[in-house]
């Protein structure tokens, strides 16, 4: 099995990778970067008012919703989704916000590419099931806008490099919205790496462990869809909530980038001994086959030397986690089970100390601007994620995770399908960035 690693340079390739290369060896190799110039650079016009279009209005999208109705400078205009009765809830939202009744868009479920075709957008906002995100990313920067989209931004290897493509030929940005890239937690320990706190980075842990099963046979919503991947997928379905806020502590594509993983999961249990609960021992849920395990376990290396333990586990019976943590040279912090940090020199010797002993020294400047807004949508960091993308917009600026972030933090799932697939053999990372990550200026700390 091989990884196609860039299928636009596929045949200019196949003489330099051979026959019968091993998996993962196509990846991120020298030949493959020697083949390949560097990507151009996503700018963008400031926008003084960012005139939005959703497609998807359940959950998700509902929060994003109510959260760009309270920041200044936003228009929604038109609003996409399969359930007619979504679109009229969220037209009436607008109204009653004081916008004009948004354009609605509900003939099914690829009507998104007619709203892209026919409204004259700026941002087309994406919170729709998975399979949707990269057709409705490519439709908006076809369709010249900018596009958003709740995670993952792709579900394998050949969407994550046709985001990566468009965008770049369409000169549109294409953000994922990882949320947990701006919780309070997250914010500060990035604030703590930036401010050398930590010292140099060796380790961190990340992941998304989240007892799901109940939501996986619920005949509605996430339901609906969440559990045939768990079908059909064994590998980490979900990376980014856990590997995005300390990617962005290493400097991942800014000075950094990953470089191979390995990753093993354990047997499928917990869905089916759920089911023969729930429905009985011969219910078809009871009796189907489910090739997601419970624990996925995944081992990433950095070019620059870091790892990464990254956990896949939503079958078990457990409390929510992403099992946050950074180690450096300095010191430790932790986010799961309790905030707790050690500092060398700071604290007491193989003493935990609590975290928010740390936060009136290194609380982020976003996290103490906008605190009293960012209420509700998983505590505040939807509202502030959602705060600076429109921020980024309206001044022409850098967005905070860009298309390649989205990529390179996405395409973990097939990697580790991979990996899992050949016993744990390594797998390497595609360079997204064609070797640009090398003089990429990382992730500041952004002023409120």
């Amino acid at each position: 099995m091989n990884i196609k690693y860039d299928r636009r340079d596929f045949l200019k390739r196949s003489a330099c990778i051979g026959a019968g290369l091993a998996l993962g060896s196509m990846s991120g190799s020298g030949c493959a970067n020697q083949l390949t110039s560097q990507p151009p650079e996503i700018k963008a016009a400031p926008i003084d008012t960012v005139r939005m279009g959703f497609v998807g209005v359940g959950g998700m999208g509902s929060v994003h919703v109510r959260n760009f109705l309270n920041i200044e400078n936003v228009e929604i205009r038109t609003v996409c989704d399969i359930v007619p009765e979504k679109v009229a809830r969220v037209q009436k939202w607008v109204q009653e916000a004081g916008q004009p009744e948004p354009a609605g868009y509900s003939r099914g479920e690829t009507d998104f590419k007619r709203m892209c075709e026919n409204e004259n957008l700026d941002l087309v906002f994406n919170a729709t099931p998975w399979r949707w995100h990269v057709p409705v990313c490519v439709a908006a920067m076809e369709n010249a806008k900018h596009a958003a989209t709740e995670v993952p931004a792709a579900i394998t290897l050949d969407e994550c490099w046709q985001l990566v493509e468009t965008s770049e030929r369409t000169r549109k940005h294409c953000v994922m919205m990882e949320n947990c890239c701006y919780d309070r937690t997250e914010l500060m320990i990035l604030n703590m790496v930036r401010k050398g706190l930590l010292g140099e980075l060796l380790h961190a842990q990340g992941g998304y462990l989240h007892d799901l099963r109940d939501l996986k046979f619920t005949p509605s919503g996430e339901g609906l869809w969440r559990t045939a991947h768990s079908i059909r997928r064994n590998g980490d379905l979900y990376p980014t909530h856990g590997l995005g806020p300390v990617a962005q502590c290493m400097n991942v594509n800014r000075g950094n980038r990953f470089d191979y993983l390995v990753s093993m999961s354990c047997s499928s249990r917990g869905l089916n001994l759920l089911a023969a609960e729930k429905f009985g021992p011969d219910s078809p849920q009871a009796k189907q086959k489910y090739a997601l395990g419970d624990v996925v376990t995944t081992l990433i290396r950095t070019v620059n030397g870091q790892t990464i333990v990254l956990t896949h586990d939503t079958n078990t019976p457990r409390p929510y986690s992403r099992d946050i943590l950074v180690q450096g040279t300095k010191g430790i912090v932790r986010k799961y089970p309790e905030e707790k940090i050690h500092i060398e020199g700071r604290s007491e010797p193989h003493t935990w100390e609590p975290l928010e002993n740390y936060a009136a020294e290194y609380e982020h400047p976003l996290w103490k601007a906008h605190a009293q807004k960012a209420e509700g949508g998983h505590g505040g960091m939807d509202y502030i994620e959602d705060y600076r993308l429109i921020q980024a917009l309206r001044t022409g600026t850098a967005t905070d995770m860009d298309v390649y972030d989205a990529a390179a933090w996405s395409v973990v799932s097939e990697l580790t399908e991979r990996s899992i697939a050949n016993r744990g053999r390594s797998v390497d990372f595609p360079d997204f960035t064609r070797g640009k990550w090398k003089t990429n200026i990382p992730l500041g700390i952004i002023e409120g």
